[in-house]
């Protein structure tokens, strides 16, 4: 089942680095940040990370949980985090599960040939585990501030 806006997550489980196991009430009470990225050591993906590393005490500061979800392994995964010392989790979704379930999956043309890739993607769920936001085919630049803005409006509106 796709997840859909303003609707809660369908049940998920994904193993992350650091041994978490995601699932819709794993970070119950928090937003979650859930941002899909074609592939680790990328320059494109590099720059993503480091930017939601650099911001990442205020998503936690804000009462968000950011996790990077790539069809990497989580050696690739514990690689890419400890280089580029990454204070949030990586989702392995090597069976690209998570990936068809967003939707994500997409035909690209690399070199001239079509291959199956990752449109760099951003979900937002709220505490409830209500999906409240997504952000599809994103530029990196600027992104993760406004991803960071609408967590603190969907945070407010929580605490209110």
């Amino acid at each position: 089942m796709t997840p859909a806006l303003n609707k809660p997550l369908p049940e998920i489980e994904a193993l992350a680095t650091g041994g978490v196991k995601f699932t819709p009430h794993t970070y119950s009470g928090q937003a979650v940040v859930l941002y899909f990225y074609p592939k680790d050591n990328t320059p494109g993906c590099t720059t993503e990370a480091m930017q939601f590393r650099d911001r990442h005490k205020d998503f936690v500061k804000a009462g968000a949980v950011v996790l990077g979800v790539s069809r990497d392994n989580m050696v690739s995964h514990e690689k890419f985090k400890q280089t580029l010392e990454l204070p949030f989790e990586l989702i392995a979704d090597t069976e690209e599960k998570l990936c068809h379930m967003f939707g994500v999956v997409k035909n690209k043309i690399m070199y001239g040939k079509k291959v199956k890739g990752i449109e760099r993607s951003t979900f937002l769920i709220d505490p409830a585990g209500v999906l409240r936001a997504e952000w599809r085919g994103i530029k990196v630049a600027g992104h993760v501030d406004e991803v960071l803005k609408e967590v603190k409006t969907l945070t407010k509106k929580e605490a209110a």
